[in-house]
């Protein structure tokens, strides 16, 4: 049996909204179907869900999609598309416009978090970093 998990949003009213403005900035993207209720949707190939569940459930930092970069331009674009209507946060975390949480992560953080001699000041740098900083993690 080939069981497919998927992701389900819930939302207060913006579910098809907020599927639209996701497809919008992650190409291979796209709304399968959508109704009054709920909308299914794929982000870069990988299955979603929004519901329009209303107001009792928000988005907390409990859950979050992590976003791998190979490129500085790569986190820059995620960063700036994402946090737009949003808010930034610590160590490469940002809420986007509808609350929900997303880490844009260099690829090369944890061979960098791994080296025994950089390991303790990569971490020391990002640290201090909002959106991260490629070349800073490299130099650290």
């Amino acid at each position: 049996m080939n069981n497919q998990i998927s992701l389900c949003l819930w939302f207060d009213g913006q579910a098809k909204e907020a599927a639209e403005f996701y497809c919008s900035i992650f190409e291979n993207s796209k709304i399968t179907s959508a109704n009054p209720m709920m909308v299914t949707f794929e982000l870069n190939g990988r299955k979603m869900m929004g519901l329009n569940g209303g107001p009792m459930f928000k988005f907390n930092e409990a859950a979050s999609l992590v976003v791998n970069c190979e490129t500085q331009e790569e986190i820059d674009y995620y960063w700036t598309k994402l946090t737009e209507g949003g808010e930034e946060s610590m160590c490469g975390w940002l809420k986007d416009k509808y609350g929900f949480s997303w880490q844009i992560v260099p690829t090369i953080l944890g061979k960098l978090m791994s080296d025994p001699e950089k390991g303790q000041r990569v971490m020391i740098a990002f640290l201090k970093m909002r959106k991260f900083d490629i070349e800073t993690l490299l130099n650290a």
